[in-house]
């Protein structure tokens, strides 16, 4: 038998468009090779179990060889092979597709998510990187005798009878010129492990088996032990440290999903770009850009989702549209929350010993996500400044009969550097005041949510305003001062402060309350610190102004009044001067002249 012709395509550009446009990266050929052979295998084992075969299945494997010299790479299986007949019709004829038949025949007697195969355009991504391609194979079928293919490229085709004895299929690459690279066999080898290293059978290359062919999320969890979860994320991320925690995804119905997550030790700094879930289809690898598939917060987790409903190749537009695709997110979202809160349930103290690893991402994800926002609330966890948590609902009854302002608002008081800004939470703590710790990148964020969500309820930063003014009571304060004494502690703030877009207030505060407090607008200082973290210029080379508060009450204020002019200036300036160094103001030449001084003064 030999027989040449036209292969049934609509126009005599296809083969140009798959090399362009078909698929970007030209390195997908050959996982679209190794899964068709795969897929050739997992058919006829399952025709083995079903007993529509009652051969000897033997030895399984697919192998890849490449040979340099010949300037070929062949992708050889044992699986179900083909006939001339279903050569014709199957990678002659475009349109059709093996597995469709297949799985109409078997529709009723298997799983199909296990045996859709690819035969059709998958196929024709060889000719991305060939300049001739063979097919050389023999099917399964009893007195079947073996077919040859060969293409050019062209819509011109050979085949004929093969010598072949062996069942399966044999297709051989014959390397383009613009193509070398892949005579290479470190860049076969990195190839196949990017995206064949879970593939259901085993794939030879080299002599060596390079996959798992039972990746630890195709098992049922109760087979599974911690030991178990932690291995397999070594697998996937070698350098890295154990997991916290994990969560195995086992989904039949509305849609098909397996995979395992895991929660990282997380910093107080992103870290998107180092390890990402991977996403498979049926263990073939698809991409490990998942921002489509899982919501924006859960990329901060690791591991990996197989879905049989997400299609090899795929588009952005697809995966935004996909009904599939939205129930996945809206389902590992749930899952998530579940988990984190079955394990505060649990073991409180446990999720709370994680909580610093934990604690951004759950933050982010209330920020992102309202039905995560949802389910967090309850177990999401606030620290103060001396490290006691507490869920939002339990501080808030823990602040609330001292922190509620003569509005019946009620104040949360924190602090983003509890070491610079503690002279401003020992004044806080002296009035019985608590102060939370919200010292990460997303807090200005995470405050401004819990702040429109919660009712009556203000954050301010503990050095935004003097400690007597963070929480107004309906307690007058007066002055210790005259009116003209005011007038005169004002008039020598301003000649020594000596800067416009400076603000003087005088506030009469407790006497042993700072003399002078230098405070930055919450809303300004605010807006800012967003700015900086969605990587917003409004904001971000804004110049902040700051107030000096004035507590008219200090003695040494008074003092400053009563003494001759220079003496009253040099004690203003240095009041004024340790307000700014509080506050990591005081820079420069500034703080050079402020230190001298001092040790002048010391040596005196």
């Amino acid at each position: 038998m030999q027989e040449k012709g036209n292969i049934s395509i609509h126009t005599e550009n296809i083969f140009p468009i798959i090399k362009k446009f078909l698929y970007s990266d030209h390195e997908i050929f050959l996982r679209e090779l190794v899964s068709n052979a795969v897929d050739a295998t997992q058919k006829l084992k399952r025709l083995a179990a079903l007993g529509e075969y009652p051969g000897e299945l033997g030895d399984t494997k697919v192998t890849v060889s490449v040979n340099k010299e010949a300037g070929t790479i062949t992708i050889t299986d044992r699986g179900i092979g083909m006939t001339a007949e279903e050569i014709k019709k199957y990678i002659n004829q475009i349109a059709f597709s093996g597995a469709t038949e297949f799985i109409e025949k078997y529709k009723d007697k298997t799983d199909t998510n296990q045996i859709i195969g690819h035969f059709g355009l998958g196929f024709y991504s060889a000719f991305m990187v060939s300049s001739n391609v063979e097919i050389n194979t023999l099917s399964y079928q009893p007195n079947s005798k073996a077919a040859h293919w060969i293409c050019d490229g062209s819509t011109e085709f050979e085949i004929k009878l093969s010598d072949k004895a062996e069942r399966g299929s044999e297709i051989t690459l014959h390397i383009a010129e613009d193509s070398l690279e892949f005579l290479e066999t470190s860049r076969i080898h990195s190839i196949l492990d990017k995206y064949c290293r879970f593939l259901p059978v085993e794939i030879e290359f080299e002599g060596e088996i390079i996959n798992n062919p039972s990746p630890l999320w195709t098992k049922q969890p109760s087979e599974l032990k911690d030991e178990d979860y932690i291995a397999f994320y070594k697998e996937l991320y070698p350098m890295s440290e154990d997991p916290l925690f994990w969560i195995h995804l086992n989904v039949d119905y509305p849609f098909s999903l397996t995979g395992v997550l895991y929660f990282p030790k997380l910093k107080k700094d992103f870290e998107f770009q180092r390890n990402k879930i991977q996403l498979y289809s049926r263990q073939v690898f698809i991409t490990d850009e998942v921002k489509d598939i899982v919501p924006e917060f859960l990329m901060l987790l690791h591991g990996v989702i197989d879905s049989p409903d997400i299609p090899l190749n795929v588009s952005r537009s697809f995966l935004q549209a996909d009904g599939n695709v939205k129930k996945i997110n809206s389902h590992i979202t749930k899952k998530v929350a579940d988990k984190l809160n079955e394990l505060f349930n649990n073991d409180r103290a446990g999720f709370e010993a994680k909580w610093d690893d934990i604690g951004m991402f759950v933050k982010y994800g209330m920020i992102s996500e309202e039905k995560f926002y949802d389910k967090a609330k309850n177990f999401c966890l606030l620290k103060n400044t001396d490290n006691a948590l507490s869920t939002i609902e339990e501080y808030e009854q823990k602040i609330k009969p001292i922190q509620t302002d003569k509005n019946d608002k009620l104040v949360y008081l924190y602090s983003n550097n509890a070491v610079a800004q503690d002279i401003f939470i020992q004044a806080a703590k002296k009035k019985q005041y608590d102060v939370l710790l919200l010292d990460s990148v997303i807090d200005s964020h995470f405050l401004g949510q819990l702040e429109s969500k919660l009712e009556k309820v203000q954050f301010k930063r503990i050095d935004s305003e003097s400690v007597d003014k963070l929480i107004e009571k309906d307690e007058p304060k007066l002055s210790l001062l005259t009116k003209e004494q005011e007038t005169q502690a004002e008039e020598l703030f301003k000649k020594v402060v000596n800067n416009g877009k400076v603000i003087i207030k005088l506030e009469h505060l407790a006497t042993d309350d700072m003399p002078v407090t230098i405070v930055i607008s919450e809303f300004m200082r605010r807006m800012k610190d967003m700015a900086a973290t969605s990587g917003q210029s409004m904001f971000g080379g804004f110049e902040l102004t700051h107030e000096v508060v004035v507590n008219t009450n200090h003695p040494l204020i008074a003092k400053a009044i009563a003494a001759p002019e220079a003496e009253g200036e040099q004690l203003i300036k240095q009041t004024y001067q340790l307000g700014l160094l509080s506050q990591g103001l005081l820079q420069g030449a500034e703080l050079s002249a402020f230190i001298e001084r001092n040790m002048n003064a010391l040596v005196k």
